[in-house]
């Protein structure tokens, strides 16, 4: 698919992130790929993945439009999600369609700067949408000229900045749709249907749940505390 393919393919439509860390239950790039299946399967119409092993099993299992990231955990840095350059080529050579970077001004190894990378991916993968990942609406106007084609929300509540944000930040989305007519992908802390279709309300693009429908372990734990509560009360 060429870039407008995909925009056309993943509009007001859900995307299912398929991810798992080292020591997770569901850790392991066979078991990625069957998850990213059974979404495909379901009607997902993109995957988002992590990793260059992950996202080489899905493509193998799944004819869909993958967003790639590339998590690199470090103890001197917060950001984590695509934070350079060598870690955004490692996946953008596995033929994604969508590569997704932290967009924060938060500092990352070897002191690169974020649109150093943005310069360097379009210059040498000029067929690959590029989606700048924030936390506020400040970070957002941030990246406004930098050259992404679109914009995720998938930090919001997970930085500083952020933390107070325990939802589905909705009034985010509303804020970013006030400053740019790039695509919104909304993400993170969606748990039901109704709060999906409240993020294309609200003005996102498309949108992107993972732990509601990946992570059967949280899942499990959502209906085990609520049985409790009828435990408690008997």
């Amino acid at each position: 698919m060429n870039k407008q393919e995909v925009l056309k393919c993943i509009k007001n439509r859900l995307i299912v992130s398929c991810q798992a860390r080292v020591g997770w239950a569901m850790y392991g790039s066979d078991i990625m790929a069957a998850f990213a299946k059974a979404a495909e399967e379901g009607g997902a119409c993109g995957i988002r993945a992590t990793g260059a092993d992950n996202i080489k099993a899905i493509k193998e299992r799944v004819n869909l439009p993958i967003i790639g990231i590339n998590k690199c955990f470090s103890n001197e840095f917060d950001v984590y999600i695509t934070p350079t350059y060598e870690s955004a080529k490692e996946i953008l050579d596995c033929g994604i369609e969508i590569i997704a970077l932290d967009a924060t001004c938060r500092k990352r190894p070897n002191g690169e700067k974020i649109d150093e990378i943005v310069k360097k991916i379009k210059t040498n993968y000029p067929d690959v949408l590029i989606m700048g990942e924030i936390s506020t609406v400040e970070e957002a106007k941030n990246i406004l000229n930098l050259g992404f084609d679109l914009i995720s929300t998938t930090l919001s509540g997970y930085t500083e900045e952020s933390k107070d944000i325990k939802s589905v930040n909705l009034e985010l989305i509303r804020q970013i749709k006030e400053i740019t007519d790039l695509p919104i992908i909304a993400e993170g802390k969606i748990k039901t249907e109704l709060e999906a279709r409240q993020t294309l309300e609200a003005g996102a693009y498309s949108v992107v749940v993972g732990t509601a429908i990946t992570r059967p372990e949280i899942i499990t734990q959502r209906y085990v505390e609520e049985l409790s509560k009828f435990q408690q009360s008997h």
